[in-house]
């Protein structure tokens, strides 16, 4: 005999450990916000930008299931009008945009259902940082709280829509800049170094020698001399590297590091490299071009579709088929999907011409060809021009040729 435990009991489980404020730890006197590595780091903000980019400029679609193989795209639906404008004052790229921005840092999104003035359902995005998770099931929040500069309100679990990654332990997700810690640490250190070292470098940097034989130096006037060296050879001083004169057969030997020497382009493509690699990007797509060919890329750029943004699409999708459709009238059957079909297609040149092998005919009018090139109609283009050599497998009645004139015979 199996037993059942019921929902209630798997929900009471285990409290889930509410997730702090997402910091990285530079050093030891510096931590960072997850939003302010975005800003600051630029291989960070690449693969981040690059992906929230190229995902927003997909179209959402939005269908009904008529059959198993068949299905009807929405217009006038509810859901499509909603995804068109979310709100009065943002667009669906911008919504888009900041949704995979947000799971690209936070690892977690956040949509607040609001109320129109005309009575419909809008949709506003809620900054991660401001949202905290509340409650004792370990399997879903119950509530949020969100936290502004004018006070703190509390919203129940269907009032959002949350967007999340995968976490061990909870439902808050896992920001792929922990992934990166240890590596953004050293590109810190690093750049910091060379930064220090290129600020006196670049200019006239190294130690001045005096013989043996010179006078020797009171400490007032070694003093002298330092300060006056400084404040015109170093820094924004006007002899900024130029020529010095130096005297008592002193001698100036340059210890200076060349970018070269310091391995500055190496360790710039090597952080685009891991931070690439962390939010599973082909380095090519963000300007890593060492290994890059005209052909590898063209693939790699359906990869990008296929195997880099197909995971986030399907994530996004399912979560407005469970969080957001259910909420609007005449949901049946609906669903979302983004339009990968333009992306897909390859060069105009090569769908067209595998689209005139499939049909064997031509398979546009003369109206839908200017209208591609945004010209007017024309009476009669409308009609699609068939061939006199070309007919459909079967066809009894063949289109006769145009009949010629004989030719003259021939005398004699």
């Amino acid at each position: 005999m199996s037993f059942v435990v019921s929902e209630g009991a798997v929900r009471g489980l285990s409290r889930p450990d509410l997730p702090g404020m997402p910091r990285l730890q530079i050093s030891d006197s510096l931590s960072m916000a997850y939003e302010e590595i975005w800003r600051k780091q630029p291989a960070v903000r690449t693969a981040v930008t690059f992906l929230a980019r190229n995902i927003a400029q997909l179209g959402l679609h939005s269908f009904r299931r008529e059959g198993d193989t068949d299905r009807k795209r929405l217009t006038d639906h509810p859901l499509p009008l909603l995804i068109g404008k979310p709100n009065m004052w943002t667009t669906r790229y911008r919504l888009m945009s900041g949704l995979v921005h947000d799971l690209g840092i936070y690892d977690r999104a956040f949509w607040q259902k609001v109320k129109t003035s005309d009575g419909g359902l809008g949709l506003i995005r809620l900054p991660p940082s401001a949202v905290t998770p509340k409650g004792d099931d370990w399997l879903t929040p119950q509530t949020f709280e969100v936290k502004g500069s004018k006070g703190t309100r509390e919203m129940s679990a269907d009032q959002l829509i949350y967007f999340r990654g995968y976490a061990p332990n909870d439902d808050f997700g896992t920001s792929p800049i922990e992934a990166l810690r240890q590596i953004l640490a050293e590109e810190w250190h690093s750049s910091r170094s060379r930064e220090q070292t290129l600020r006196n470098g670049a200019r006239l940097s190294g130690y001045l020698q005096r013989p043996t034989g010179a006078p020797r130096w009171e400490s007032e006037t070694r003093d002298r001399f330092r300060e006056s060296w400084r404040a015109q050879y170093t820094g924004d001083g006007p002899a900024a590297g130029g020529t010095p004169i130096l005297e008592d057969g002193m001698t100036f030997n340059p210890v200076s590091q060349t970018s070269e020497q310091l391995q500055y382009v190496e360790a710039r493509k090597l952080t685009r490299e891991e931070v690439a690699a962390a939010y599973f990007i082909p380095p090519p797509m963000v300007g890593l071009l060492d290994n890059a060919t005209f052909s590898n890329i063209t693939e790699q750029h359906k990869m990008l579709y296929q195997d880099t943004l197909g995971p986030w699409l399907t994530m996004i999708a399912d979560e407005l088929a469970l969080q957001l459709i259910p909420d609007l009238p005449d949901s049946g059957r609906v669903y979302v999907e983004f339009n990968l079909a333009e992306k897909l297609t390859g060069s105009f040149e090569t769908r067209s011409d595998s689209m005139f092998r499939a049909a064997g005919a031509p398979w546009l009018t003369v109206n839908e060809i200017r209208a591609m090139d945004n010209r007017p109609p024309i009476d009669g283009g409308d009609v699609l021009v068939r061939p006199l050599n070309v007919t459909q497998n079967g066809d009894d009645k063949p289109i006769p040729a145009a009949p010629g004139d004989d030719p003259a015979p021939e005398e004699g």
